[in-house]
């Protein structure tokens, strides 16, 4: 003889509370409730041609589309694969060139329309930026721009598939001593 075990009614309410948890996250996932927000970066930014708004420092800029991550109107782009000298911040001076390279990015840039290249093994950088390669109206590359000028260094911390050429580049750059590869013992005058 089989006896059937009842279950305790606490029991079921306990499968029906989650149940009805369950049900409201998925209803608020969908609904973008959550504060995680799912973004496609690549579909959001990857070839899309878009205006500059601001130059923030030589490899940082900002555009005209919305930032749906951060929830920004617009978004932050960090050039990949390079790294600017830093401009001054409160509590410290500015590196060398600093105001060279966000000179030049700016004369570059400002006010034009760019299309983003993004390499799709990672989208974002550390502050959540948009890592991209950019391309100018004259179908140039800012970001080799930038390197061949001497107004950048390589960035190594992530491969990405322009490494080599960016490599290239800067070692053309330390060897004309062009902008951050310039001597340190340039004489000054004839005293």
């Amino acid at each position: 003889m089989t006896r059937k075990i009842k279950r305790p009614a606490r029991q079921r309410w306990v499968w029906l509370i989650c149940a009805i948890v369950l049900a409201l996250l998925i209803v608020a996932d969908h609904n973008g409730w959550l504060l995680v927000k799912n973004t496609d970066d690549m579909s959001a930014y990857h070839g899309r041609s878009t205006l500059v708004t601001r130059v923030i420092d030589g490899d940082t800029i900002e555009i005209d589309l919305e930032d749906a991550l951060n929830n920004r109107p617009t978004t932050r782009i960090r050039l990949w694969g390079i790294d600017c000298p830093e401009t001054a911040k409160p509590d410290q001076a500015g590196e060398p060139f600093a105001v060279e390279a966000t000179g030049f990015t700016r004369s570059l840039v400002s006010g034009s329309r760019v299309t983003l290249l993004l390499e799709s093994h990672r989208t974002r950088g550390t502050f959540g930026r948009v890592l991209a390669h950019v391309q100018l109206p004259d179908h140039s590359n800012l970001n080799e721009a930038l390197l061949s000028a001497g107004l950048a260094a390589i960035d190594e911390r992530w491969s990405h598939s322009l490494l080599g050429r960016y490599a290239q580049l800067q070692q053309a750059a330390k060897r004309s001593e062009l902008g951050i590869w310039a001597s340190k013992t340039n004489p000054t005058s004839d005293d």
